[in-house]
């Protein structure tokens, strides 16, 4: 039987998250943001990202393979945390890569514990 949890991605809080992209000496995770269009032009994360809207999942999931890194941990972020943990629940299912994290509580707790100059909505 296989294991419950290894098609879930693992839990990142904002402050954690910050850490590892500060700290040189880390390995650097690959950022994905699978909000829409309208909701980053209010609220950028100001780290660099692959975005992949939801909506247009049609437009890229085809080729996903070749827009992720294998050889990185990728952490996926929204608003809240939840479609951003459906989509690493996904990207598990696929088999693309075998470490994914979702940053809990999205851009949102972001907002709120990590970088108060990112507006929340």
């Amino acid at each position: 039987m296989s294991n419950i949890n290894e098609h879930v991605p693992l839990n990142i809080s904002p402050k954690e998250l910050k850490k590892i992209l500060e700290d040189d000496s880390s390995e650097k995770p690959f950022i994905v943001d699978v909000r829409e269009d309208n909701e980053i032009a209010i609220a950028s994360f100001s780290f660099s990202v692959l975005h992949l809207p939801l909506s247009k999942a049609a437009n890229w999931s085809g080729n996903i393979e070749e827009l992720l890194p294998r050889d990185k941990p990728i952490v996926v972020l929204c608003h809240a945390g939840v479609r951003s943990l459906n989509f690493g629940t996904w990207l598990l299912q696929q088999g693309i890569t075998k470490r994914v994290w979702n940053l809990v509580g999205g851009i949102d707790a972001w907002s709120t514990d990590v970088d108060q100059s990112v507006p929340r909505y």
